[in-house]
């Protein structure tokens, strides 16, 4: 296809402005090359079983109470234990979703399942190593389900500024009234692992203990009252949820605030590692369109891709390394079998120790790094994007007096961390087994 000369310059005009500008790119960019979010097969845990259930190499077990949703979960080798109930009216099937009948909420390291009372469908959300979070719906009332893919209506939530302008994941903490809607005027929170206690779980249930810290979760608005008023005393340290609605209806009577915890980490998490992905592509395929324009050699490097690399790279190694974690001040204890069911999932180093085992104490993990590295989406980050998140940890592993915003990482917490690294994570560049 050949250019006029306003079109060839209008089109230099936008390379330049896009490999230059250094903020997050805008849901519209992650349509087009190099990522084509919508027009790109996806390739993941989803994608694969719906592969073998049309292929009849797998088939799903239907319950008269639940539909599909045991059988998927294994299918899925998503643990029942990280059921997470929430009853704002904040999901697709909003309808179905009140403080009697929350939303049940499962999940593993790629994908979450969201599973409503007489719902029509399961909604799946599994993590696409290429295409960031990919959105699914499995009708509930097919004798052969599959998975339909959904876009459009999932990305009003999940591909804006909420989820780093990639497709991603958000959890809210809100105020919801005896309908499970939003009371939006008292506020909302968006939380994360840097989010106090304090602001998490409105509009959730939440079991077990946590002493004299102070949560939203088990709050339900009624009448006129400001909701940020309300003394939810009666909602701290619940670890039976029977006396509020029929907890016989889901697959466990629990709403574990560990997998609470747990849940809040890794959705951010993916989110970096997704905008981490598609920054490092973006930026050099705009960089290679422009060298071709300006009839620059194929691998000339600019330092403005360089400085994109290198800034979403090191966003990416401050959240694996729980910077700013928002501390913990008495100990957490859940009430199902959450806690074990993560833990034992290992990789262990030969010392027995994982990234997965949990402190509780004064902040989640005991070994502050968080899990994902061994991801199918850390796996599969560009070259250029995972050489400086190796080189980014090494620095601050082997410091000797790290940055301020490290100094939660004691020395030998980044000890412990770098060794359990060198044992147990593929690809690691050689520098790390010389020291």
């Amino acid at each position: 296809m050949r250019f006029s000369l306003s079109q060839r310059l209008l089109l230099l005009a936008a390379l330049v402005a896009v490999l230059f500008h250094s903020a997050p790119l805008g849901a519209q960019d992650f349509e087009r090359e190099p990522i084509n979010y919508n027009a790109r097969e996806a390739k993941n845990r989803v994608s694969r079983l719906d592969d073998d259930l049309q292929a009849g190499r797998r088939k799903l077990a239907r319950e008269e109470s639940t539909g599909y949703l045991r059988s998927l979960l294994e299918a899925l080798s998503v643990p029942v234990s990280s059921q997470t109930l929430v009853f704002s009216k904040t999901s697709l099937q909003r309808a179905r979703i009140t403080p009697q009948t929350p939303r049940a909420l499962y999940f593993n390291d790629d994908v979450y399942v969201g599973y409503c009372q007489d719902g029509d469908m399961l909604e799946v959300a599994a993590v696409d190593p290429e295409l960031g979070a990919v959105f699914y719906t499995l009708d509930q009332n097919q004798p052969q389900p599959r998975f339909e893919r959904q876009s459009e209506r999932c990305l009003i939530c999940h591909g804006g500024s909420s989820t780093k302008d990639v497709p991603g994941f958000v959890v809210r903490s809100v105020y919801a009234d005896s309908t499970g809607q939003p009371v939006l005027a008292s506020g909302t929170h968006r939380i994360d692992q840097t989010s106090p206690l304090k602001h998490r779980w409105g509009g959730w249930y939440v079991t077990g203990t946590h002493g004299k810290q102070t949560h939203l979760g088990n709050l339900v608005v009624r009448g006129r009252q400001k909701p940020e008023t309300i003394d939810n005393s009666a909602g701290q340290n619940v670890t039976d949820l029977a006396d509020r609605f029929d907890t016989k209806a889901y697959l466990t009577p629990h709403s574990d605030l560990i997998a609470l915890m747990v849940l809040e980490h890794q959705t951010d998490a993916h989110n970096y590692l997704t905008r981490a992905s598609f920054t490092a592509r973006q930026a050099l395929f705009y960089e290679q369109e422009l060298n071709r324009e300006l009839k620059k050699p194929p691998g000339e490097r600019w330092p403005s891709a360089v400085s994109r690399i290198r800034n979403a790279s090191d966003e990416l190694v401050d959240y694996l390394l729980f910077c700013e974690e928002a501390p913990l001040t008495e100990p957490l204890q859940g009430t199902s079998s959450f806690a074990r069911d993560f833990a034992k999932q290992g990789p262990r180093d030969s010392k027995g120790r994982s990234l997965r085992d949990l402190d509780l104490q004064t902040r989640l993990l005991k070994h502050p790094c968080s899990y994902l590295v061994y991801s199918p989406s850390f796996a599969a980050l560009p070259g250029e994007i995972k050489a400086h998140v190796h080189s980014r940890l090494w620095d601050v592993l082997t410091a000797d007096k790290p940055e301020a915003k490290f100094a939660h990482l004691s020395a030998a917490d980044r000890l412990a961390i770098r060794e359990i690294l060198t044992e147990t994570l593929p690809d690691l560049p050689g520098y790390w087994r010389a020291k």
